[in-house]
């Protein structure tokens, strides 16, 4: 297997994109689309990608799997510490929301809009940019919130 296709390999693995990852080890940048998905999938057909591809990904599959089970396990430890402590209550609170956001029972919700430019934005917004310093990253009026 060539360093090339190694990296392709790591690539795949990581994005899950085939054509990225294709655009992201070789010299794609003249070539239409359906070329590098040509290229791409023909590199995932190659007996050694393959095999390097399904290495990576079982491999990437235990380390996720041991985290989440290693979190978790540490989650509900904290969270029996504190029920023992007299004032262990907002422990316990942090330690079920950290179990609750590991396990995807408590997410985000951020609110997305397409803005043209600065016109487009209300005053909040443009204060929101202003603060945080960082170019078309935009907060939610409302702040953000969780559901359960």
């Amino acid at each position: 297997m060539t360093p090339k296709q190694e990296a392709f390999a790591r690539a795949y693995v990581e994005t899950g994109n085939a054509s990225e990852a294709y655009r992201q080890c070789y010299n794609a940048e003249k070539m239409s689309e359906p070329v590098v998905w040509n290229e791409a999938s023909k590199l995932l057909q190659h007996h050694e990608v393959s095999v390097r591809v399904k290495q990576l990904q079982e491999a990437a599959a235990k380390r996720t799997a041991i985290t989440v089970e290693h979190l978790t396990d540490l989650l509900k430890r904290a969270m029996d510490k504190a029920e023992a402590e007299p004032k262990g209550a907002s422990a316990m609170v942090s330690a079920a929301m950290g179990l609750g956001k590991l396990h995807g029972l408590i997410t985000e919700k951020r609110e997305i809009k397409h803005l043209s430019g600065v016109e487009d934005m209300d005053d909040s917004e443009l204060t929101n940019i202003a603060r945080s310093g960082r170019r078309g990253t935009v907060a939610p009026a409302g702040g953000s919130s969780q559901s359960h």
